[in-house]
């Protein structure tokens, strides 16, 4: 019995599914070898990322000006995985700040992200070990509709006057609205969403935006969590290995000859290996 006919019996197990097996397989054992590796004290390797290594000198910055930082968590409710990156993001942030005693403003557009975000920067100022500093009027909630909370937090820009604007979520119509009266404000911005339709808008306006998946590896850049390490380092192995088996399937698709002698000695062509039953 050959591997094809080993792995279609009954054509329950086809040969793409098995692949798919043992990628994910694979993709999970490098997740959980990372994450043993930085629970271990391991320093892992991750590529510096612009936006966040401003972070310092844009939280300096509102120190030296005697002004706050403003940081708004986007406009997605819980559920959304970008407010959930955006609350991790957003406690490391008000840690920094409150080392610096710099007050972090906080306005929120979900009723359930209002008391996330209040004890998450509480605890933060708590581990900066300032928990006096804390002012629970600093995290508000404005409105859950998504242009009066726009209208409110661009108040808060022109009242409060800022120096820092951290934009960090999912954002949608308002972003333009957001990083423009930012940047006539003359606040450093930074930016990040997984919304592609926003990207130009935040890169046009703000000094530094995450783009993309970007907004996810701040959360294990910033926070050095083993776990959100572990998955960031796991996913960009598994990546690099995703990325070399495409490259072997083009070798073989433009190299006929090749491609048959692998029939010859299997019975089966690679790309075969590839092509996912409906």
């Amino acid at each position: 019995m050959d591997l094809i006919s080993f792995v279609t019996i009954g054509e329950t197990y086809p040969a793409a599914k098995l692949v798919m097996g043992i990628l994910m397989l694979l993709f999970f054992s490098f997740v959980l070898y990372y994450t043993r590796q930085a629970k271990r004290g391991k320093e892992l390797y991750v590529r510096p990322i612009a936006g966040l290594s401003a972070m310092n000198e844009a939280v300096g910055r509102a120190t030296e000006m005697g002004r706050p930082v403003l940081y708004v968590p986007g406009i997605a409710d819980m559920d959304d995985i970008q407010t959930i990156a955006s609350v991790v993001i957003l406690s490391e942030v008000a840690k920094l700040a409150a080392s610096y005693d710099t007050r972090t403003i906080v306005p929120t557009g979900k009723p359930i992200i209002f008391p996330v975000a209040e004890e998450t920067v509480r605890n933060a100022f708590a581990d900066a070990g300032r928990p006096e500093a804390f002012n629970k009027d600093d995290v508000r909630f404005l409105s859950d509709d998504q242009f009066a909370f726009t209208a409110g937090v661009t108040g808060i820009m022109l009242r409060e006057k800022p120096a820092t604007n951290i934009y960090m979520g999912a954002f949608w119509a308002e972003s333009l609205i957001l990083a423009e009266t930012g940047f006539l404000a003359g606040a450093i911005q930074i930016a990040g969403t997984a919304n592609v339709s926003q990207l130009p808008f935040f890169v046009a306006a703000c000094d530094y935006t995450l783009i993309g998946e970007e907004l996810y590896a701040a959360s294990a850049y910033l926070s050095r969590e083993p776990q959100l390490l572990g998955s960031l380092k796991g996913s960009d192995t598994a990546k690099l290995l995703w990325g070399a088996l495409i490259l072997i399937g083009v070798i073989l698709a433009n190299i006929p000859a090749l491609d048959d002698k692998l029939e010859s000695a299997f019975g089966f062509h690679f790309a075969d290996l590839f092509i996912f039953p409906k």
